[in-house]
């Protein structure tokens, strides 16, 4: 079986744009605080967090004044951007994925220009 693949061009109109780059920016902040909460539960009592504590870090943090832009966009990536820190970084249940079998490097928090 071949497996193709297709390459498309995307002009999205100044409305997408926006809510993309709002997207966009709502899930690199949700990667980088649940990165955040991650490493410093890590450091001060040796606690692993998984992704359903970070889900649930989510819905509160979707809860609080200042981060109530949360709510304007689709949870779906906010979510995935969860489950990417999970791969990256697992649990104690799933201890055989990337970082702790030795595949990657510890995760790094996302730069707004860095192109993600």
């Amino acid at each position: 079986m071949v497996e193709k693949a297709y390459r498309f061009r995307f002009y999205p109109t100044l409305e997408q744009e926006s809510l993309l780059r709002r997207t966009i920016g709502c899930v690199r902040l949700i990667y980088n605080k649940a990165l955040a909460a991650r490493t410093q539960a890590w450091y001060e009592s040796k606690e692993q967090v998984g992704y359903k504590q970070t889900s649930a870090m989510l819905t509160n943090w979707k809860k609080q004044e200042d981060l109530d832009f949360l709510t304007e966009v689709s949870s779906v990536p906010l979510q995935q951007g969860l489950r990417h820190l999970q791969t990256a970084f697992p649990a104690e249940c799933c201890a055989n994925t990337n970082f702790f079998s030795g595949r990657a490097k510890y995760p790094n928090f996302k730069k707004k220009r860095a192109g993600w």
